[in-house]
């Protein structure tokens, strides 16, 4: 069998507050999604911007800190997995989520959300996705 890798390395910024939650066993999960900028210049030289919005998942402790630390507008490293999943709508309709399980969450620059609290410089304790996972609570981020 051949060697499989899925490794994503995401640098944006937080498009809103953290949401965080926590499953029936008492595991906590946070849900956030970060905007990644890229310029480029066109076929006629002109500069362009172009955005993805990027929806993350943590987990664990490292949900709670994203929660507790984190807000919209701050810079984060995001080290994880891709995950695509696929599901039916209420009119039929296949459509997919696509989000990045994050194994670690950098914070960068601005500072912590609770001024009572110093800010961690990083959050690097992987937390696995809980198996066997309903994801009958969640909401589809699109």
């Amino acid at each position: 069998m051949a060697a499989s890798l899925n490794k994503v390395i995401l640098i944006g910024n937080l498009t809103g507050d953290p949401e965080l939650r926590y499953t029936p066993s008492g595991t906590a999960r946070t849900r956030f999604s970060i905007a990644i900028n890229r310029q480029y210049k066109d076929s006629t030289g002109q500069l362009q911007e172009e955005v993805t919005f990027v929806p993350i998942i943590t987990w664990g402790s490292q949900a709670e800190n994203c929660a507790n630390y984190l807000s919209k507008g701050r810079s984060v490293a995001v080290d994880g997995r891709l995950r695509i999943d696929s599901f039916e709508n209420a009119e039929g309709e296949r459509r997919k989520v696509v989000e990045v399980v994050a194994s670690s969450v950098q914070f960068l620059g601005g500072p912590a959300r609770s001024q009572d609290r110093e800010q961690p410089g990083s959050v690097a304790s992987p937390s696995p996705e809980p198996q066997g996972q309903a994801q009958a609570d969640e909401e589809v981020p699109f």
